[in-house]
């Protein structure tokens, strides 16, 4: 049993993952925000990877429910020209 646990809080290659015991809060939960506004670029700007792609929950710690909200303010901004769709 004591293997079977130790092997689940393995990364890839065996070494110990940093994030096996640390549970990542979502931001917009923590904050009590029930939505995502398109107009807030600095606050998406930090869901947005250095190539301009939007990166994946396991990344942000974000929660499904504003997850999706984050891509859809996302996907508005970019039509409104408040965050561009590619790095520059």
């Amino acid at each position: 049993m004591a293997q079977r646990e130790q092997r689940q809080q393995r990364g890839r290659r065996g070494q110990q993952s940093s994030l096996a015991g640390r549970r990542r809060n979502c931001y917009f939960c923590r904050e009590k925000l029930e939505e995502v506004d398109y107009k807030n670029y600095n606050q998406l700007r930090r869901y947005i990877s250095e190539k301009g792609k939007i990166r994946s929950r396991r990344t942000t710690g974000a929660c499904r429910k504003h997850q999706r909200q984050v891509a859809v303010a996302i996907k508005r901004a970019r039509e409104m020209a408040l965050l561009p769709y590619v790095a520059a």
